[in-house]
């Protein structure tokens, strides 16, 4: 931990040094949001978000937060590791190739419903956002998105090769999240929480049928999301074995950075929200990917009650997008990649908002968390496929 500010209702606990000055008003908010339980943990890749900071965690008690949770629900990484410990380049371009043949990217995807017998159980879906949107979503089934969302070939400290996916619940998780911040916002001005609705901070009780119906299709959305990249990977297992003899699979895992759930912390059953960031209770495997042409990493949990078990997402923008696009030199960013030999996503300037220029500086990220995770093993990227 790098800093405890106590100027607020509660204590802010943050894993970080520096942090800009919208991201720290809304620390402050959150650390004085009426409901909020012990303290505010602010991980090392922390920047600003929607009412609550990207890289926040906040335990409140009897009450749920949209925001906190945000928009892309149940959105995560898995990685797996496979037997190859070698990979040629004309292997690598042909198995992205197939990749690409097979997972929609973008706001791309499938002209058909994915087998219905994929999407996670739910119960009488039909009377609830998720009944709304459920053809399109068993259509969403198995795609990437955009923004930062990825595909990885890597090659880990360990020797072998390794495949790593960045992807979340698609529009679902968006139509859920909106659908309920508006209800949280109408809950909260009835009740004359006018401050905390212009802070974005719009709540609901627990116990309330609305709130219990957001709990059930947020955590829908989470398996929706894990189910997603299940499908994903998948098909990526079958893209390489179309191009590589004798390759087998190892341990799947998987880490979720945004949402909210019932743990007991400091003697109390409290709802945590993390919003990027993962739980890393002790011994508990979890990934923390790098930006485009860094590192990521396999890691360990320790459990450290202080973040309330929890570590980063990953390396956290230190840029807007627009202003990376804005800002950034092109030939640059490309020359980075190129040198360490990646296949990379970084073709014209508008790719410039993922390029790695744009995020903080993954290693130190890691180190200012030694705290919260082991670090057992680095992954090098090999090739990138962005949405």
């Amino acid at each position: 931990m790098k800093k405890i500010i106590t100027t607020e209702k509660i204590p802010i606990k943050l894993w970080l040094a520096d942090v800009e000055d919208g991201a720290m008003r809304q620390i402050k908010n959150i650390a004085n949001f009426p409901f909020a339980f012990h303290h505010i943990a602010i991980m090392p890749d922390a920047h600003e978000g929607y009412g609550m900071p990207i890289g926040g965690v906040m335990a409140t008690e009897k009450v749920i937060v949209p925001n906190a949770v945000g928009v892309d629900i149940g959105c995560g990484v898995c990685a797996q590791k496979t037997t190859l410990t070698n990979i040629e380049i004309n292997q690598i371009k042909n198995i992205m190739a197939d990749i690409r043949s097979k997972i929609p990217m973008g706001f791309n995807k499938h002209k058909a419903k994915q087998d219905e017998n994929l999407m996670p159980e739910f119960g009488d879906w039909k009377n609830s956002r998720i009944g709304k949107e459920w053809n399109n979503a068993c259509r969403s089934l198995g795609t990437l998105g955009g923004g930062n969302h990825f595909i990885e070939i890597q090659k880990g400290s360990d020797g072998h090769i390794w495949i790593m996916l960045h992807s979340g619940s698609r529009n679902l998780g968006k139509k859920v999240a909106d659908y309920y911040n508006r209800s949280a916002i109408n809950s909260s001005r009835r009740q004359g929480y006018e401050e905390l609705i212009k802070q974005e901070l719009a709540f609901l009780e627990a116990d309330s049928e609305e709130g219990k119906r957001y709990i059930n299709e947020m955590r829908f959305c989470v398996d929706y999301a894990l189910a997603n990249r299940k499908l994903m990977m998948a098909r990526i297992k079958t893209a390489f074995a179309n191009n590589i003899k004798d390759i087998n699979w190892r341990d799947f895992i998987n880490i979720a950075h945004n949402y909210a759930s019932l743990e007991i912390h400091f003697g109390k059953e409290v709802i945590v929200h993390r919003k990027g960031a993962t739980q890393a209770k002790t011994g508990q495997a979890g990934i923390i990917p790098g930006s485009q042409g860094t590192k990521s990493y396999i890691i360990k949990g320790q459990g450290n009650s202080e973040s309330f078990c929890s570590c980063s997402h990953g390396a956290g923008r230190k840029m807007g997008r627009n202003q990376a696009i804005r800002e950034l030199d092109l030939e640059e960013e490309i020359e980075k990649l190129d040198k360490k030999g990646i296949i990379h996503a970084i073709r014209s300037r508008k790719d410039l908002d993922e390029a790695s220029g744009a995020y903080k500086n993954i290693a130190e990220i890691i180190k200012n968390q030694d705290d919260l995770v082991e670090v057992m093993v680095k992954l090098s990227p090999l090739a990138v496929i962005k949405g």
